[in-house]
């Protein structure tokens, strides 16, 4: 190589080299302006909340680390394009405060669903002579539900509403899931959702269920039956293990976990209950 040739590309290298050092400091510097702290994810919406300084959530109480904030960004803009699944959760003067109150916990604490209640009308309802709670929808003017929540009480006037009772039938011709907890699941009795299946209730309600149903086979003792699309709990508390048993099934069990775990829920046990798989064949699992 002629030295004047050597010489010159030395001095191109030499300026390829300085650009690159200089590039790579400019854009380490834009980098480090653009990081802020995230809480580890835990699968819940406070994933993509920005802190200011390190520590840990308000929300879950995982550590917070720096993280790319343009990054973070573009995964907020994504999960805000995502369809959410509509929850509408049926409520009716007397009805169980936590048949109710637990799933709705549940969804509203786990990103991806867009939770609401509804009625036979817009007036407010009385929760166990007490609580008096308003309605956002009717059945007239409810969103199409993913999933529906039907919650026990005092169902037996509902029973007999034939209005009701031809929604419920309706929904589950579209719905993913249609969920009962304790003396809801009469109301899936009523519209035929239970007819061939395996189901449970309160404890107090399996023998009328029963006697309502009798091409069901109502189960005592069992925390929740999975049918597939038609999920029925046992009273109270059990329509939370429903629940999350739901968002296992839609979203995996990690996000149930951390939901779960956001709620402080240490009773749940992912695999307490039944879950059919055919008509033939079912998996039973420990109580």
């Amino acid at each position: 190589m002629k030295p004047i040739i050597a010489v010159r590309y030395l001095i191109l290298l030499g300026w390829f080299i300085s650009n690159f050092v200089y590039s790579y400091a400019q854009n380490l510097g834009r980098t480090d302006e653009r990081m802020a702290y995230y809480c580890e994810p835990c699968g819940s919406a406070c994933d993509l909340e920005r802190h200011a300084g390190p520590g840990t959530c308000q929300h879950c109480g995982m550590s917070l680390v720096k993280r790319s904030v343009t990054i973070m960004d573009s995964l907020s803009r994504k999960q805000k394009n995502m369809k959410k699944r509509n929850v509408a959760i049926f409520i009716h003067d007397g009805v169980e405060i936590l048949d109710f109150a637990g799933p709705s916990e549940v969804f509203a604490s786990t990103p991806g669903f867009n939770v609401y209640t509804v009625s036979l009308t817009k007036e407010p309802i009385m929760s166990q002579g007490f609580i008096k709670v308003t309605p956002t929808y009717s059945l007239a003017d409810c969103p199409a539900p993913d999933i529906v929540v039907l919650p026990g009480g005092n169902t037996g006037p509902f029973l007999k509403n034939e209005t009701l009772i031809n929604w419920i039938t309706n929904c589950s011709k579209q719905a993913e899931v249609m969920l009962s907890v304790c003396t809801g699941a009469g109301l899936l009795g009523k519209a035929g959702l239970l007819d061939g299946k395996q189901a449970t209730t309160f404890h107090n309600y399996i023998d009328a269920l029963q006697a309502a149903t009798p091409n069901a086979k109502i189960l005592r003792d069992t925390r929740f039956v999975d049918n597939g699309q038609i999920i029925t709990t046992a009273g109270v508390s059990a329509g939370i293990d429903g629940a999350l048993h739901v968002v296992a099934k839609l979203k995996g069990l990690d996000v149930a976990t951390q939901t779960a775990r956001y709620m402080e829920y240490d009773k749940w046990k992912p695999n307490e209950g039944l879950v059919v798989e055919s008509e033939t064949k079912s998996t039973t699992v420990a109580k």
